[in-house]
């Protein structure tokens, strides 16, 4: 295989250079080298191989990658923050071959079709993208509106293990509380309401990661000699010519894996660098929270935030780095009666299911991320009000002309997420819903503070931070909302205190520490302290669904854009970004799709650029 943990000494130049081997970055690879196999390829990535690493293709294992010791996330950690009651926040990304793709929890996804459109980018409308979108997957499920793919790399079931009896009794208390259940959520439809979900996994129970599906086959077909794969190194800054034309990239060693390949290099220090040159194209993909330190060590960035951090100005862009955006995520426990063992993922994820065996054995439960349900929804006219005159304000203006957008987003997990130990009855059952945010107002950024990659980064996530409080809402309603359907499951057994808020327990909105009569079971009504305490405890508990993106988006400089329509970055040339940063928006969905089409879309730019396609 072409991968490399040190850089051939006779692979000083090739056309093509990739800054980073992510969800986006292993599909251009391929669909280059696919097009043209005398085209030369460098992927630099600053993570490991990611090939039949357990972690990775099992789905089950997802929450292994976010462990502290992972070797296949990078953590960025947040300054504190007041809207999140002085906490700093931790983002994961993906810090391994295949970024994203190859960590997160597989939920296939997709937005609203007006989600692209408004982007108000040339070539990037719904009706411009749904191609890409279908050609990278291979569906298996209906599809009467022919909107889904059927001989793609990455492939989407819904037959591998389920919990159907969990679906079918969380999508009963769904209706009962007037949210229908759509047969298909992602088929780019108006639809609102729940749906069982589909994974990106493939029939065999495997993850279906972009490096496993896309550029592993090509690197081990022998047919694709052009085709180079450096791993744990980072790239430090993009090189450009006399006419500031991307020429190369400068990269050193990834401290984390220095032992590894033989280079001591002291804690805080810099390891020595390489350069390595492009003689067509260099593309930066290195995600939503690397992309935006590689530009601005290179020179493309503000010029104020350049110059305080000691790099030259190249090109004066001042939307790199600012823009971030994430879905905001709470989750919340409850306790589970009737389901038999093998129908959540307890077992395996609190250890009382051997993790050898079951890989040994090729346990098919391995195939299951355990979310089985996910929601679009949309309060009622009695909720909004109830939020108060700028949520209705909100409302009136950006979603009630607009039927199709969702204001929350859910899931529903067949475990418990955390520590087990912790648990009244660790050796219980539990379920989690995740409640995030579909179109959060709030922004953050994210900027160096010097010329090297191990120089600390000035990263504010801006959660809540938004004019009004209106994304802080929206989670008041999504609380609630998600409370009352679970209490109505057939399978509630309780709420799992330490994960809700510590409401009085002589008030109505008290935590219910075991089952209750569905049929005679009343709203829970939320006094004014109630929701004091609600709206505290979100602040305490709020994080990040892994969603990041919009650091380097395309627009006019003016409008703190990055990129024009063809990813190029204003005032170079030869430099193209392809990953979620260039989202000028956000969408109604988890983001894996949507990098998925970026990685597709960015790739036939990339060609026709390269004269490779028409």
């Amino acid at each position: 295989m072409g991968i490399y943990n040190q850089l051939p000494s006779d692979l000083n130049e090739v056309d093509v250079i990739i800054a980073g081997g992510g969800t986006a970055g292993c599909i251009v690879a391929s669909r280059i080298a696919e097009a043209d196999p005398n085209v030369s390829i460098l992927i630099v990535e600053g993570g490991k191989n990611n090939h039949n690493v357990e972690s990775v293709v099992h789905p089950a294992l997802f929450l292994e990658n976010l462990a502290p010791t992972t070797t296949t996330a990078n953590f960025h950690v947040a300054k504190a923050s007041k809207a999140l009651n002085d906490r700093q926040s931790i983002v994961p990304t993906g810090g391994t071959l295949g970024g994203g793709s190859s960590i997160n929890f597989m939920l296939y996804n997709r937005a609203r079709p007006i989600d692209y459109d408004r982007w108000d980018q040339p070539g990037w409308s719904y009706k411009e993208l749904l191609p890409f979108a279908k050609k990278l997957e291979t569906f298996h499920g209906d599809d009467p509106k022919g909107v889904h793919g059927k001989s793609g790399p990455v492939h989407v079931t819904y037959d591998n293990f389920r919990s159907h009896e969990s679906q079918d009794a969380f999508l009963e208390a769904a209706r009962k509380r007037g949210f229908p259940t759509v047969p298909d959520l992602q088929d780019f439809g108006p639809e609102l309401g729940f749906s069982r979900s589909a994974t990106y996994n493939g029939p065999d129970g495997r993850r279906s990661d972009t490096a496993h599906r896309y550029l592993h086959p090509l690197l081990q077909d022998g047919k694709h000699p052009n085709l180079h794969v450096l791993v744990e190194h980072n790239v430090e800054r993009v090189l450009f010519d006399g006419n500031k034309r991307a020429n190369g990239v400068a990269f050193s060693t990834n401290p984390r894996f220095a032992a590894v390949n033989g280079l001591a290099v002291a804690e805080g220090a810099s390891a020595p660098t390489q350069q390595v040159k492009a003689r067509k194209l260099v593309i930066v993909s290195s995600g939503a929270l690397g992309t935006p330190p590689v530009l601005e060590r290179s020179g493309v960035g503000c010029p104020d935030i350049l110059k305080k951090a000691g790099v030259e100005v190249v090109s004066a862009v001042p939307g790199v780095g600012a823009d971030y955006q994430d879905h905001h995520l709470t989750l919340f426990s409850y306790k589970a009666q009737g389901v038999s063992p093998d129908k959540t993922n307890d077992t395996l994820m609190s250890g009382r299911k051997d993790r050898a065996a079951a890989i040994a054995s090729n346990d098919f439960a391995l195939s299951w991320n355990t979310c089985d349900v996910v929601g679009k929804t949309r309060p009622t006219e009695a909720e909004i009000d109830a939020l108060g005159p700028e949520f209705r304000a909100m409302w009136d203006r950006d979603f009630a002309p607009y039927p199709e957008r969702p204001l929350m987003l859910f899931g529903l997990l067949g475990m418990y997420v955390g520590d087990y130990s912790a648990l009244p009855d660790p050796q219980g059952q539990y379920f989690t819903i995740g409640d995030y945010t579909a179109y959060p107002y709030s922004r953050g950024h994210l900027h160096i503070t010097g010329p090297n990659a191990k120089d600390a980064l000035d990263f504010d996530v801006g959660f809540l931070d938004d004019k009004d409080g209106i994304d802080l809402k929206k989670q008041v309603y999504a609380y609630k909302t998600q409370r009352e359907i679970a209490r109505r499951a057939a399978w509630f057994a309780g709420e799992v205190a330490s994960t809700h808020p510590p409401f009085d327990k002589n008030g109505k909105a008290a935590v219910l520490d075991g089952p209750v009569d569905a049929a005679t079971l009343q709203d829970v009504v939320y006094s004014k302290e109630d929701d004091a305490v609600l709206e505290s405890w979100l602040r305490g508990v709020l994080a990040t669904t892994w969603h990041s993106l919009g650091t380097a988006k395309m627009g006019k400089l003016e409008d703190k854009g990055v990129l024009d329509a063809r990813l190029n970055v204003h005032g170079v040339t030869g430099l193209k970004v392809v990953d979620l940063s260039v989202a000028p928006g956000n969408v109604a969905c988890n983001t894996n799709s949507t990098a998925l089409m970026i990685g597709e879309k960015g790739a036939d730019i990339v060609l026709k650029d390269l004269g490779l396609a028409h």
